[in-house]
């Protein structure tokens, strides 16, 4: 039963990424030197997350609108960033932001508010 819930998620969670991909809009346009700031400004921010989630899906695409190539992260079983998350996070869920700090790393999650800390910041 387990088995056939796993296959179904990653069914439509696949058939969903894909439509999103079909169906994504224009990225934000920002000068070269802009641009290349908030790319510098990226380097202390990964997403943690799942290909077929849904709330991952909905990030994603707003990241793409913002124009912000964030590095993605697997948090899938066997994977070590997994285990990453757990431990820093505290949990396995998705999408999950890890935003490096001066001295810290905060963990945000929720796809919502995620969307909204990267528009505040890059927009």
């Amino acid at each position: 039963m387990k088995l056939l819930i796993n296959l179904i998620r990653n069914l439509l969670g696949g058939i969903i990424a894909a439509i999103d991909f079909v169906t994504r809009g224009s990225k934000l346009k920002r000068t070269l030197e802009t641009q290349q700031q908030v790319e510098s400004e990226l380097e202390k921010l990964s997403l943690y997350q799942f290909f077929a989630c849904p709330f991952c899906i909905k990030t994603r695409r707003a990241m793409h609108k913002l124009n912000l190539p964030i590095v993605k992260r697997n948090a899938s079983n066997g994977s070590p960033f997994r285990d990453d998350l757990l431990q820093g996070g505290g949990k396995i869920q998705t999408p999950c932001l890890r935003i490096e700090k001066d001295d810290s790393v905060e963990w945000l999650y929720e796809s919502s508010k995620i969307i909204s800390y990267l528009e505040k910041r890059f927009v």
